[in-house]
C-alpha cells in the first residue's frame, strides 16, 4: 500500500470510529511540560504491562507507514537511553477488517519472524528502508525468505519460524492489541499501557522522544 493509500485509510479509520483530526505543527517547539489531552491522552482502558522493574513502552508501527519509519532511528536512540529503566515492546499495527489488513498481517508476521529470531534491532530499520525506498512487496512468504537471504538469514531456518505458530498467535494477539489500545494514529506509542503520544499530539514525529521521556519521569516519580 503506498502512502496515498495508507492516508485514505487513516482518514476513512478516524472518520468511521469519530475522530476529528488535529492540525500538526511541524517543528513546533513545546515550552511547557506535555500536557494531558494535549501532547498526550489517557487510554480509555488502561492495559496491564509485562514486567514491573521497568516502565513499559509499546510502540505501534506498520512497516508501510512512513512516519513510523521517521520515528524508528529517534525511537532506538531513546531507548537505548533508557535501557536501564524502560522496556520496549512493538507491535505492529494490523486495523482488523481494514482495507489494508492482509498486508498489514502478511507485515506483522514478517516482524514477529524477525522477532523470534533476535534480529529485531538488526534488521529493523532494513526492512522498513527495502519496503519504501526499493518499493518491496514482502507480503509473501517466498519474497520475505529472499529478502531474509540477501541479509545473510539461513532460508530453511526462516521459513520455519515465519511459518511457525507462534507467530501465527502473535500475529492474531497484535490485532486484538490494535483494539484494546485504542489506536487511532500511527506511530502510536503507550507509555506504562495507560498513556499515549502520537505524531498529531507532540507536535509531529520529533516531538515525541520529549514527551515520552516525561512520561516516563512521570510514572518513575509515581512508583518512589
Amino acid at each position: 500500500m503506498n502512502s496515498k493509500s495508507l492516508l485514505r485509510s487513516t482518514l476513512l479509520f478516524a472518520v468511521a470510529a469519530g475522530i476529528a483530526a488535529s492540525p500538526v505543527q511541524a517543528g513546533a517547539v513545546s515550552r511547557q511540560p506535555p500536557a494531558e489531552g494535549v501532547q498526550f491522552v489517557k487510554l480509555d482502558h488502561p492495559q496491564p504491562v509485562r514486567e514491573s522493574a521497568r516502565t513499559e513502552a509499546v510502540e505501534f508501527f506498520w512497516y508501510d507507514c512512513s512516519h513510523s519509519q521517521q520515528l524508528e532511528q529517534p525511537l532506538q536512540a531513546w531507548a537505548e537511553r533508557h535501557r536501564a529503566d524502560v522496556a520496549l515492546r512493538r507491535v505492529p499495527a494490523i486495523w482488523p477488517g481494514g482495507q489494508g489488513e492482509g498486508t498489514q498481517r502478511a507485515h506483522a508476521r514478517l516482524y514477529y519472524t524477525l522477532e523470534r529470531l533476535g534480529l529485531v534491532e538488526r534488521l529493523q530499520t532494513a526492512a522498513f528502508r527495502s519496503i519504501h525506498s526499493d518499493h518491496a512487496d514482502l507480503t509473501t512468504e517466498a519474497a520475505a525468505t529472499d529478502w531474509a537471504v540477501r541479509h545473510g538469514l539461513d532460508a530453511q531456518l526462516f521459513g520455519r519460524t515465519y511459518r511457525s505458530a507462534e507467530v501465527g498467535r502473535s500475529v492474531d494477539d497484535a490485532a486484538a492489541a490494535f483494539v484494546r489500545y485504542g489506536i487511532d494514529e500511527l506511530p502510536t506509542v503507550v507509555v506504562q499501557g495507560e498513556y499515549r503520544t502520537s505524531p498529531s499530539k507532540a507536535d509531529g514525529v520529533e516531538g515525541m522522544p520529549e514527551v515520552l521521556d516525561y512520561l516516563v519521569q512521570q510514572e518513575q516519580l509515581h512508583k518512589h
